[in-house]
């Protein structure tokens, strides 16, 4: 009757080196160990499977047919040990695993391809899963779990469960019809734009954006004339294309596929403003999302090229 099934790494290894040098004193010597307890550890594997591994003649000693196929098994059962002991260091240092990342429209053609290319080359057993959202179905998600990591554009103001930091800033420019008699000036002051209809950021969805119109517009000494409003930049940048409105928006839409928007540079001292990408995640992220976000605010970061005047910075959101 056989003993429970059992042995170490130490035994199984011990045998590999029998079975390789078809001699214990030869196998002892390579273990550095003496022959005796060597010949004592194969005999307690032997009871341990309950069959006879090794063939023991005069001139040494070679596997039986059962020992052959223990011993490709024992090398296939340490190689496994030993990744399953690799991957789970890997994991635990952020190298290896899986980071659920969400995103709102718009970041994901100006950012994420990016982002994605830089982390497979520098975390490349890092797997990125992708969901998008609004920025308040994001944080929600963060915040219960359904998400590692999200990034948002404007999100309103976060509780302290939550760490914010902004990876990337844009200017904010006017944004008027590519046929406006304005499309084409080097910059303009903000001021000549208070005849014109706007459209304007819903400020439940988008709150950071819609007051830093309205106090923008109030320090060029006029109060915008809203004519729409829309919850996303997709819809703000389409009432602008369509010759409908003007409005105020990030410099980076300027690189998106849509036509009939011009980007016209402010002067004066609401020149000056801009809007945030933000990072959000809970305070006690896992190893891979520390990672990324060391990828993100690296020498390599996706997010450097929305601004290269500004700095990254981390903080609270606006």
């Amino acid at each position: 009757m056989t003993g429970d099934i059992n042995f170490s790494r130490r035994l199984l290894e011990q045998f590999l080196v029998v079975v390789q040098e078809q001699h214990f004193g030869r196998a002892a010597e390579l273990l550095g160990m003496s022959q005796p307890p060597l010949s004592q550890s194969i005999q307690r594997l032997e009871r341990t499977v309950g069959v006879r591994l090794l063939e023991r003649g005069p001139g040494g000693v070679r596997p039986t047919p059962a020992g052959a196929v223990f011993a490709e098994d024992a090398r296939r059962l340490l190689d496994l040990q030993t990744a399953a002991v690799t991957r789970a260091r890997r994991v635990a240092a952020g190298l290896d695993g899986e980071v659920r990342v969400g995103y709102v429209s718009l970041l994901s053609q100006l950012y994420l391809p990016e982002l994605l290319r830089v982390g497979a080359e520098e975390l490349p057993g890092l797997r990125v899963h992708l969901l998008h959202g609004s920025s308040a179905a994001l944080v929600d998600q963060v915040r219960t779990g359904v998400l590692d990591l999200a990034f948002l554009r404007d999100p309103a103001r976060l509780a302290e469960d939550l760490v914010d930091t902004v990876v990337a800033t844009e200017r904010i420019s006017a944004a008027v019809p590519r046929g406006h008699p304005l499309a084409g000036a080097d910059a303009i002051d903000l001021a000549q734009l208070r005849e014109e209809d706007f459209v304007v950021p819903d400020p439940t969805v988008l709150p950071v954006l819609a007051e830093r119109l309205q106090l923008a517009c109030r320090q060029a000494g006029f109060a915008p004339r809203v004519a729409a409003v829309a919850d996303d930049l997709s819809g703000l940048s389409s009432y602008v294309a369509a010759g409908l409105c003007v409005s105020l928006l990030p410099e980076g839409l300027r690189d998106l596929p849509v036509g009939g928007v011009s980007f016209v540079p402010l002067t004066g001292p609401e020149g000056y403003l801009d809007t945030a990408v933000h990072a959000v995640h809970r305070p006690d992220p896992d190893a891979a999302v520390t990672r990324l976000l060391a990828v993100i605010t690296g020498p390599r970061s996706p997010f450097g090229a929305a601004d290269p005047t500004r700095g990254v910075t981390s903080g609270s959101a606006d």
